[in-house]
């Protein structure tokens, strides 16, 4: 079938402020970038990071990256890049191809951060084509099982391209700080790849609740999906309609020399929210989700997510010393 031939897109969420990290990463950097283009893994920002785990899936060119506050973003890069010769990260982000990166005019969440890049794609690929949505605040101790996870996923929404897949990670311990995902006991039929239906989502649980998600083998909810362009689109359609409709005066100037103008002025009315609340809580009935199988993974939402996975990888990154000093003094 043509449709299986049709290669993947990656979108690469690196629009948030990261203000819950910023603790940490002003340290590290010395200044208040947001914590995706912070050198938080020895050099390697954990925008490079997601970069390289995405052309693990796909090719560079098949990539669009959704960053918000460019002038912000601009300062912070720059800045850095004179101070600590960082071109790279000035080239990777923000001379990248101008259509592959898709900058909002305000982080308004990332609802709109998601809805408008699938639209982008949709525009680039002049069909519908598959995406995989990785955001750029997570660690992977191994990015290759990772990525077999997400063509496990790919897989499915190939042969099942009605649903949007979700990764889901096996849970190691009973977390509080993250979602979860319920997922049904018994898989999809006839799928080669084993694929189950969602019965609800759970957001930063209470210890008991969480310990007894832990034990019926609920798991981790990635935020990492997979599906193509018009089934994110049709989902969106139906549980969140206005969501789509807020962006109906952007499609005709997608790709030329207005489209910023016109996002100016869709982003000026939009409230902030996230893909989670508006579109996937609401349409479980259009997900499905796959295990991610002995993959060590953490969000990296705070400073002591980055200081656990220090200690319980014994990874010592070249600030620690200095972070450690800092924080005892």
């Amino acid at each position: 079938m043509p449709m299986t031939a049709t290669p993947p897109w990656a979108l690469l969420l690196a629009g948030g402020d990261g203000r819950r990290l910023k603790p940490l990463t002003r340290q590290i950097a010395g200044d208040p970038r947001p914590k995706q283009f912070c050198a938080i893994l020895d050099g390697e920002t954990l925008l490079h990071r997601t970069r390289r785990r995405a052309e693990l899936f796909t090719r560079p060119d098949q990539e669009d990256r959704v960053v918000a506050k460019p002038e912000r973003v601009r300062q912070h890069v720059e800045a850095s890049a004179m101070r600590h010769a960082d071109h790279d990260l000035v080239r990777s982000v923000l001379r990248c191809e101008p259509d592959r990166l898709v900058e909002q005019p305000r982080n308004a969440g990332t609802a709109p951060g998601i809805v408008y890049s699938l639209l982008r794609i949709r525009e680039l690929a002049h069909d519908d084509a598959p995406v995989a949505v990785f955001p750029s605040d997570h660690y992977v101790a191994d990015d290759g099982a990772f990525i077999t996870a997400v063509m496990h996923a790919l897989a499915v929404a190939r042969a099942r391209p009605e649903f949007v897949v979700l990764l889901g990670v096996e849970a190691t311990s009973p977390e509080t700080e993250y979602g979860w995902i319920d997922p049904d006991p018994d898989p999809l039929p006839l799928l080669n790849e084993p694929a189950f239906p969602i019965r609800r989502f759970w957001e930063k649980p209470s210890l008991r609740l969480a310990q007894r998600l832990f034990e019926r083998g609920a798991l981790w909810n990635s935020f990492v999906m997979v599906g193509w362009v018009d089934t994110f689109l049709g989902l969106t359609r139906r549980v969140a309609p206005d969501l789509l409709t807020a962006f109906d005066p952007l499609r005709p100037a997608l790709g030329g020399p207005r489209e910023a103008e016109a996002a100016e002025r869709v982003y000026a009315a939009l409230e902030s929210s996230g893909f989670s609340e508006r579109v996937l809580v609401p349409g479980t009935d259009g997900l499905l989700t796959v295990r991610a199988k002995s993959v060590d993974w953490s969000d990296w939402g705070n400073p002591q997510r980055v200081m656990a996975t220090v200690r319980r990888t014994g990874w010592r990154p070249a600030w620690l010393n200095r972070v450690e000093l800092a924080s005892a003094g």
